[in-house]
């Protein structure tokens, strides 16, 4: 794996997506059906939906604290912790 500069951020970042995918297939065989319910912006949404939203938007919170205030980044997290709690609670 030479070929590519692995560091704790990106090995962490990898665990946590993998972990959260795993924590979701549990839930499914666990609790079948994704609990699909609608949500403040008019969708319909499973627990996969969420993730994937969460996900997405979060990436794109820290992208743009990046590019507003630089390093270090850790009011974009917890902006984008927020954001977690908020797709998984309302969306």
């Amino acid at each position: 794996m030479s070929w590519m500069a692995w560091t704790w951020p990106t090995a962490l970042f990898f665990i946590g997506i993998f972990s959260a995918m795993g924590v979701l297939t549990l839930l499914e065989l666990r609790y079948p059906g994704g609990q699909e319910r609608k949500g403040v912006f008019g969708l319909v949404t499973t627990r996969g939906d969420r993730l994937f939203m969460t996900i997405l938007g979060g990436i794109y919170i820290l992208l743009a604290g990046l590019g507003l205030f630089g390093m270090p980044l850790w009011w974009p997290l917890a902006v984008a912790f927020a954001w977690a709690v908020f797709c998984f609670w309302k969306v």
